[in-house]
């Protein structure tokens, strides 16, 4: 039988928040909406501090990103998908960078948030269409140094439900994979682009075209 996922709604229009919460409850097995509200504190009391997944959108009550309050939910280990209006590149990017699994618009239909959401509380990436043409439109030319190794370590855990697997699969320990991940990790980071999650990662082997989006 499949895990219940909950998910906690952050968005400042109601209809929103009820389409939300009905595409959901509509999901194969549903997804339960336990918690819904206008402001980000919906997230941080009651049913929402519990629950697995924040569907969060960038702009609340004002033009400006929410970027500090989805870095805080990403720094407390909270699952976030962001769910915005805007098509923006470089705002996907920078959401995925800061923590975010997912980067969705409020364009794509309800069989994308399902999926994104069931992704997300398993800890895994989702690339949704819009989020797929961010990262092909990306052009930053610099690049890490990674080893073969480390390369094929890197596909094989986007590949792969859990850092055990990779380790079964290439005859390696898991900790030699933790530490793979860890210089990979370090390599983007020294050169300015940090990718601190499994998302930010996907996008920067993406971004790097070590993997295409048809391969996750």
């Amino acid at each position: 039988m499949a895990t219940r996922v909950t998910a906690v709604v952050v968005d400042d229009h109601p209809a929103v928040r009820a389409g939300v919460a009905y595409w959901l409850a509509g999901g194969d097995p549903p997804i339960d909406v336990v918690a819904e509200g206008e402001d980000v504190k919906a997230a941080w009391l009651g049913a929402g501090a519990a629950a697995d997944v924040v569907i969060f959108d960038l702009h609340l009550g004002g033009p400006a990103p929410a970027f500090g309050d989805l870095r805080r939910l990403a720094e407390a280990g909270r699952r976030v998908v962001v769910y915005s209006m805007r098509a923006d590149d470089d705002v996907a990017l920078q959401c995925l960078e800061l923590g975010a699994l997912c980067y969705l618009t409020k364009a794509e239909g309800a069989g994308h948030l399902v999926e994104a959401t069931r992704a997300a509380a398993q800890d895994r990436p989702y690339t949704p269409p819009s989020l797929a043409g961010a990262l092909a439109g990306d052009r930053s030319e610099t690049r890490p140094a990674l080893s073969a190794r480390e390369a094929e370590v890197l596909v094989e855990w986007f590949q792969s439900e859990s850092k055990e697997f990779v380790a079964h699969r290439l005859g390696i320990s898991a900790s030699t994979v933790n530490s793979h991940l860890e210089r990979i990790r370090v390599k983007y980071a020294r050169i300015g682009r940090d990718a601190p999650t499994k998302a930010a990662l996907v996008a920067r082997a993406i971004q790097d075209g070590l993997i295409g989006v048809d391969d996750l």
